[in-house]
């Protein structure tokens, strides 16, 4: 097999194989580290592929990609990948230092809470205007396992694109400025007992939706039902409609704070 060329989007690699493939010509997705994805062709469609990935490199989110997997795709994928697989345990591997180390801390307070650490641990972590560490530290804790699975799943897969856009430096401060602004706003508004990193969550929605709009000829870091549907979310919150007690301010704080963040990235990389 001949290398072809590389992209950081799986998924899409994964349409341009189908694509091809609808074509009668043959490739393969290789990874070494569970990110990076490569597309190889045999050496007999190479000539014939080559501008075809030209193609797709310079749009990769046209529809016919989408389109060749449903007519030629499969469930279970017959592509083979070397070396580490595209699975879960690689592509966490893949985060960044602080993308990993807020999932895992949150992940071990919360098994720390369900061990009978609850009263300790959360008098130590709970806000107090006081102590200037317990502004942020809110965001790490969680009171029930839906809660934090769902925090985290955006945690990680927002916090992951806007890293690869923006970089690494970003990242670190929408989580400072968004914890502490969606902290402060719960504790003025409701008080001390509250947790969770919705807050945070909704600031990185709120930055990758204005960074989006504010940069229309680049693929968009999050698609509008999702924007949609998390703001549909913020409103039944605060109208009491949900099951469960949400940190309604908190949520509101984090994504303005959010998107004020996308607006001075943007004033910022212009000078």
């Amino acid at each position: 097999m001949i290398e072809l060329g590389s992209i950081n989007n799986p998924r899409a690699a994964q349409g341009f194989i189908d694509y091809i493939k609808s074509k009668g010509l043959h490739g393969e997705l290789r990874s070494q580290d569970g990110q990076t994805v490569i597309i190889c062709v045999a050496p007999e469609h190479f000539h014939q592929a080559q501008p075809l990935w030209q193609e797709f490199a310079a749009n990769p989110h046209d529809e016919k990609y989408q389109q060749a997997s449903w007519q030629v795709g499969s469930t279970q994928s017959p592509l083979s990948y070397q070396g580490q697989s595209l699975n879960l345990k690689a592509r966490f591997k893949a985060l960044s230092w602080l993308n990993r180390t807020v999932t895992l801390v949150s992940i071990a307070i919360f098994i720390a809470f369900l061990l009978g650490g609850f009263e300790t641990i959360y008098s130590m972590l709970q806000f107090n205007p006081a102590q200037p560490l317990t502004w942020f530290t809110p965001a790490i804790v969680h009171f029930s396992a839906i809660h934090l699975i769902f925090n985290l799943i955006w945690w990680m897969t927002l916090g992951n694109d806007i890293e690869k856009r923006s970089g690494k430096l970003t990242l670190v401060g929408l989580f400072l400025v968004t914890a502490f602004i969606s902290n402060w706003a719960q504790f003025l508004v409701v008080g001390p007992n509250f947790g969770g990193l919705s807050g945070v969550v909704y600031g990185l929605l709120g930055f990758c939706w204005i960074y989006s709009v504010m940069r229309p000829s680049e693929p968009p870091l999050v698609s509008n039902s999702i924007v949609g549907f998390m703001l549909v979310w913020l409103i039944l919150g605060f109208v009491d409609m949900l099951p469960v007690s949400m940190a309604n301010w908190a949520h509101l704080a984090g994504l303005l704070a959010g998107m004020a963040y996308a607006v001075s990235d943007k004033l910022l990389s212009r000078k």
